[in-house]
């Protein structure tokens, strides 16, 4: 078949990324970058041995589809701009700045049958796929996500930079509606939350407790999931996955100490895979094969909403103070 002819929107750290992953992909060619900054282009173009061009509208005519990496206040006006004109659209989480701009974008993309995908890329991460199996009926859910500070991403707060990740896995795996959100952050090097903790209810009787950082001294990615007779971890960066069954009774005297733990221990360990690839690889897949995509428009913008109701409990207590 004709491969698609796919561009990237935004190539700074992560848009380049994002351009070498078409690059190596089945049924994909990469037909330029694009991006405001002419020394960012002239590198990228160089690097990437395809056309560079500074106005996204350029590009329409010439392309299937596209990735927008940009800004994240960027993401309504270009994501729009495509999908009205009939391109297939990846943008890089999250969605939008609002849910009511996500909104529109998911209706325009719905009406016109194009595949509209949220670059959610921990969906694609090998111990999450194949912790995924064994998560039926989660009662509790801790996670930690936390990182040095990198300025790139001071143009929102901690919570739709980092946090929105955790939110989206979450919601994939609970299946239920959020019906109360208690939240604290603060600024602490930008004028937006830096850090944040949010604790979420769910109608199924969940609970999920929720920390990010980007003003930490090390990385962490840490996801842990408690249901009936099991407890599950996943380390997102090392790719472990660690496992608890109660297979029985406790037995044995509690008095003295002396019990038999009625646990069976699991652990397994996977390769880390190389997520972007297999998030833009889905991407394509689901355009050339006429199916919705692992992460929809529609799964960008439920985690948008929380990610805005945890926001506004923050900016109501730092209100407050």
């Amino acid at each position: 078949m004709t491969s698609l002819k796919c561009a990237v929107v935004g190539v700074g750290h992560l848009g380049r990324f994002h351009a070498q992953k078409y690059q190596a992909a089945k049924n994909a060619e990469l037909v330029a970058v694009c991006d405001p900054s002419s020394d960012r282009l002239k590198a990228m173009s160089e690097e990437l041995k395809v056309p560079g061009v500074s106005n996204y509208k350029d590009l329409l005519g010439k392309v299937d589809a596209v990735t927008v990496a940009a800004i994240t206040p960027a993401h309504y006006e270009i994501s729009k701009f495509f999908l009205e004109n009939s391109v297939h659209v990846n943008v890089e989480k999250p969605l939008t700045t609002t849910s009511q701009e996500g909104e529109e974008l998911c209706k325009i993309a719905e009406s016109k049958n194009l595949v509209l995908q949220v670059g959610h890329v921990e969906r694609f991460n090998p111990a999450l796929i194949s912790a995924q199996k064994k998560l039926k009926e989660p009662l509790f859910i801790e996670c930690h996500r936390l990182a040095p500070f990198k300025p790139r991403s001071m143009d929102v707060s901690v919570v739709l930079d980092l946090m929105i990740h955790d939110l989206d896995v979450i919601l994939s795996l609970v299946k239920s509606e959020p019906i109360a959100v208690s939240a604290i952050g603060s600024p602490v090097l930008t004028s937006l939350p830096d850090i944040a903790n949010a604790r979420i209810e769910f109608a199924s009787g969940c609970v999920a407790n929720v920390t990010s950082s980007r003003v930490s001294q090390r990385s962490e990615r840490k996801f842990r999931v408690f249901q009936p007779s099991q407890y599950l971890s996943i380390d997102f960066g090392s790719g472990e996955v660690n496992l608890l069954t109660k297979t029985g009774e406790l037995t044995g005297d509690l008095m003295s100490g002396e019990v038999d733990l009625p646990l069976e221990a699991d652990a397994w360990s996977l390769e880390k895979g190389d997520a972007l690839l297999a998030e833009t690889q889905s991407f394509v897949d689901s355009i050339v094969e006429s199916r919705p995509p692992v992460v929809s428009g529609r799964d960008g913008l439920i985690a948008l909403r929380l990610a805005e109701k945890i926001l506004e409990d923050i900016n109501q207590r730092l209100k407050n103070k």
